[in-house]
């Protein structure tokens, strides 16, 4: 079964225990090396966001940024094959990005076919 971790980190760096390059490279291998991975990909900087609404009357607003009041900025996701949500779980309690203020939500991908 596919799963996506979404992977939040603190909005601001003020959290300790951080995770370094180092780590995530780590994380990265392991993934691959279980036969797991399927697909992720860090995003870039939240100021690069763009925010896209679409009003009742089919009016569109863009505007720059994704300017939420939150305590974490998703970061990144990765979409794991697994047996099941346990193993998907114990994989997002590897990760990283689980530490340090952060956090990584973990949703079942859907089967429409």
């Amino acid at each position: 079964m596919k799963y996506m971790l979404l992977i939040n980190s603190a909005a601001d760096d003020s959290e300790e225990c951080q995770a370094t390059f180092e780590d995530w490279q780590v994380y990265d291998k392991e993934v691959r090396a279980a036969g797991i991975f399927v697909s992720g990909q860090s995003l870039a900087d939240l100021v690069t966001a763009t925010t896209v609404r679409v009003s009742p009357s089919g009016e569109r607003t863009v505007t720059d940024g994704a300017f939420a009041e939150t305590r974490e900025v998703l970061g990144g996701f990765l979409v794991i094959d697994v047996p099941d949500l346990d193993v998907a779980l114990d994989w997002a309690a590897r990760c990283p990005g689980a530490r340090g203020g952060g956090s990584v939500v973990v949703r079942p991908i859907a089967d429409f076919g």
